[in-house]
């Protein structure tokens, strides 16, 4: 098992919301005092924060489900349930997290930075929440609302200042083996190095972290050789190096065609991030090809690769590119490396701190305004929207969806006709019926509230929008049952009905005995049963 990942994907499940509490106060005296149900608890969250004490994401590469506490339901008394147990994940810094289709949710860099991944659901309200000056006993409860589950990728970023890039076996675990405390492994064969490996460097004043990126070779950006995976821990940096063998011995390679590959697959990178999603300059960073780079000419302890790194020395200063002749082993020119890099990186930082000043500024220009959010309708803009669709089993159908229209069937509990009879209430305070009359549609019409997979199907009836006064017993409603007085007119017409069908009888009896098909039974004696 690798002790190092840095792309995991995360089932994340939130916590259910608990039901809400059906209950009648009783005291002495007063059998019915009045509700008393609790509101359930909510469910907790699934959030992701960054923890610098941890580094890779092989705890969630081996259990990927990870869930919230549920909500407790509610309780008589007025007593509410508790909420549930958010789960914190702490994840290394630079972590990336994105959904399903590859969407950006959040790029997590500081520590304490937090997103919630997975929300968790609503606790139902209870009884005495849903009583009001008409509906003073409420019958019924709302139920909790399931929690959010949902898959994030979770993508690790590696977060220094410095990055080593080349070819395989050209030294870069070495130089930072050099250079800092990091001991990264290193053999004398090619893909030694296969994770990032970070190390802290001390030149004068400045502090600044440089990672070792695993090899590059040609076709990195198209994926080849894992360049992909090797490519996303330079996206953070802000000094590139270029460490460049001249000792190679491998034919048709040199340091200038080395170079070249390597700058080849760099633009092709910023091509791609461009592109997509994972574009840094909209977080305030500079495109990758306009970050300051610089060349290393290694292992010139070699006298070979000493000869060759004076021959290609000036042609690699002629691009704009400072250059540096260093020994990892022979610990040659290290200091003026150190000292170069690390004028660089306070550059840098100090143009980040420019441009975040300046962003400060003109937002202090320009004076917020701070507009009330609108309470309930005033936009008048509906809650939801019906179209007819054609449904796979059930045929043309009005489909309703919206987000409150969605939620309010969710917390029904269609057991319960009094709950039914509330949802109805608040489709019509909410406008529903409006819109589905305005869509065309009539008594007995298939209605969809939701997705058509998870959604609830029901026909649509109008006299359901009103009537809260026709409220009977607890968890009754009148509305739900068939209750048609009859008039006058259809009891004589019942009446008719059943002394025409009992006359009909007769009738047919009569016609029987005429035909001879059987006798009155009074007539008969015994002889002639004899």
């Amino acid at each position: 098992m690798p002790s190092f990942i840095d792309r995991v994907v995360l089932h994340a499940a939130g916590g259910d919301g608990g039901h809400g509490c059906t209950s009648i106060r009783r005291e002495k005296y007063k059998p019915l005092a009045g509700p008393d149900g609790g509101d359930g608890g909510h469910g907790g969250d699934v959030v992701l924060v960054v923890d610098p004490r941890v580094t890779t994401l092989l705890t969630y590469h081996r259990s990927p489900h990870r869930s919230a506490g549920n909500g407790a339901p509610g309780m008589g008394g007025w007593r509410r349930g508790a909420d549930g147990e958010s789960l914190v994940l702490p994840v290394p810094e630079g972590t990336v997290v994105k959904d399903a289709d590859g969407h950006v949710v959040a790029d997590l860099v500081g520590a304490g930075t937090s997103v919630v991944v997975a929300e968790g659901g609503t606790g139902g309200r209870g009884n005495f929440s849903l009583a009001s000056s008409r509906r003073r006993a409420p019958g019924f409860h709302l139920l909790g609302e399931p929690g959010q589950i949902r898959d994030v990728v979770l993508e690790l970023k590696t977060v220094a200042d410095v990055a080593l890039i080349g070819y395989p076996s050209a030294g870069k675990s070495s130089l930072i083996a050099a250079l800092s405390a990091a001991r990264p492994r290193i053999a004398d064969y090619p893909f030694t190095t296969l994770v990032p490996n970070l190390g802290v460097v001390e030149a004068g004043e400045t502090r600044y972290t440089i990672a070792d990126v695993p090899g590059l070779i040609p076709g990195a950006s198209r994926g080849k050789g894992l360049g992909l995976e090797f490519l996303r821990h330079i996206e953070r940096c802000a000094v590139i190096v270029h460490v460049v063998d001249c000792a190679t011995l491998e034919p048709g390679r040199d340091p200038l065609s080395d170079l070249d590959t390597i700058e080849t697959e760099l633009a092709a990178y910023a091509a791609r991030l461009d592109q997509g999603e994972d574009d840094p300059v909209p977080h305030g960073r500079v495109p990758l090809m306009e970050r300051p780079r610089v060349v290393v000419l290694n292992k010139i302890d070699v006298p070979e690769a000493a000869e060759l790194a004076d021959f290609v020395r000036s042609d690699v200063a002629s691009r704009g590119l400072p250059v540096f002749e260093v020994s990892a082993v022979a610990r040659t020119g290290l200091r003026a490396l150190s000292f170069a890099l690390a004028e660089l990186v306070a550059r840098a930082r100090a143009g980040d701190d420019t441009a975040s000043s300046s962003s400060v500024a003109g937002a202090e220009a320009e004076r917020p305004v701070i507009r009330p959010a609108a309470v309930g309708r005033r936009d008048k803009k509906p809650l939801a929207t019906v179209r007819l669709i054609r449904h796979p089993r059930e045929g043309e159908i009005y489909q309703v969806r919206g987000d409150k229209p969605e939620r309010w069937v969710r917390q029904t509990d269609f057991a319960n006709d009094e709950a039914v009879g509330y949802l109805a209430d608040r489709l019509a305070a909410g406008g529903v019926e409006d819109e589905l009359v305005a869509a065309g549609a009539h008594a007995g019409a298939p209605v969809l509230i939701g997705s058509v997979d998870g959604g609830v199907l029901f026909t649509w009836e109008p006299a359901m929008t009103t009537g809260i006064e026709l409220l009977g017993a607890r968890g009754t409603d009148a509305r739900m049952e068939d209750r048609h007085r009859r008039t006058n007119a259809e009891r004589r017409a019942h009446y008719h009905e059943l002394m025409d069908a009992k006359e009909a009888a007769r009738q047919e009896l009569r016609d029987e005995a005429a035909e001879g098909i059987w006798t009155d039974a009074a007539g008969w004696s015994d002889e002639d049963g004899a």
